[in-house]
């Protein structure tokens, strides 16, 4: 949705919920609309519920709040969450780190990766103790170490031989096993904003052989306004062919956009219709 063309009631609401959160029902009345059509209108305009709106602004000032250096205890209060377990349940379910670790830019933090070779060329597979964080494709090992870096400046970088360390191992080899196309179970540390992990939810449903358009996915998830929105959320997903964004196309049958190539994509999909 255009913001030129946006509601004023849902510019308003939006307003209101950046200055504090409010309750549903009082922010309707506010604007003047039904709980439930203010609701519909805001996923609408924004991919996103007021209340995962609040949610989501809560932990950007976290994130702000703990970039200035502030104690963490002050940081959670200034951010409006009320209770410190609260927030270091959500930070970790988010970011794969403590709300101090993340402070720090990832310091304390481990992620073991290795590249090798698959089915698709050279491709790094990264992983914290919670789950693979990322799986990037490209034949320059340069570009996708700096872009594991450039999430976790200050992270514990450890580059190690899939075949010998027993951490990363049995990860790797469920990622390799699930990249030729075999069924593996891949336990993922998806790591992004409320909207973005709506996205790569979807993404996950949607059957190996079939593809979508941008506007049919921003059609099931009730935003049939925010196929740019979408568009986006594919473009930021770190884990290649897990979350497949590759199933993602264009309404006129061509290929869109592919973070890892153009003749990657044709690949990936021309695999899985061949065994659809």
């Amino acid at each position: 949705m255009n913001k030129t063309s946006l509601p004023l009631q849902v510019v308003e609401a939006r307003k209101l919920l950046e200055h504090g959160p409010h309750a549903l029902t009082q922010l309707a009345k506010t604007v003047g609309w039904s709980p439930a059509y203010l609701q519909k209108q805001f996923v609408l305009a924004y991919g996103l519920t007021p209340a995962e709106f609040i949610s989501q602004q809560k932990f950007k000032n976290f994130k702000n709040e703990l970039r200035k250096n502030s104690d963490v205890t002050r940081a959670l209060y200034e951010a409006g969450f009320g209770s410190p377990s609260r927030v270091y349940e959500q930070g970790a379910a988010k970011l794969g780190m403590s709300p101090l670790t993340y402070q720090r830019g990832g310091a304390g933090l481990e992620i073991r990766y290795t590249i090798l070779e698959t089915r698709l060329g050279k491709t790094l597979i990264a992983a914290t103790e919670r789950g693979i964080c990322a799986i990037a494709l490209g034949e320059n090992e340069k570009k996708l170490e700096k872009e594991l870096q450039d999430e976790f400046p200050a992270a514990s970088l450890k580059r190690v031989d899939a075949g010998r360390d027993e951490f990363i191992a049995p990860k790797v080899s469920a990622v390799v096993d699930y990249l030729s196309g075999k069924k593996s179970r891949v336990s993922l540390e998806l790591m992004g904003t409320a909207f973005q992990q709506r996205v790569w939810q979807a993404l996950m449903k949607i059957p190996s052989g079939k593809t979508l358009s941008y506007a049919q996915l921003a059609e099931q998830l009730a935003m049939p306004k925010a196929a740019r929105a979408v568009a986006s959320a594919c473009a930021k997903n770190k884990c290649a062919v897990a979350v497949p964004c590759h199933r993602i196309i264009r309404g006129d049958g061509s290929l869109g956009g592919y973070r890892w190539g153009l003749a990657l994509k044709e690949k990936i999909l021309a695999g899985e219709m061949a065994v659809k």
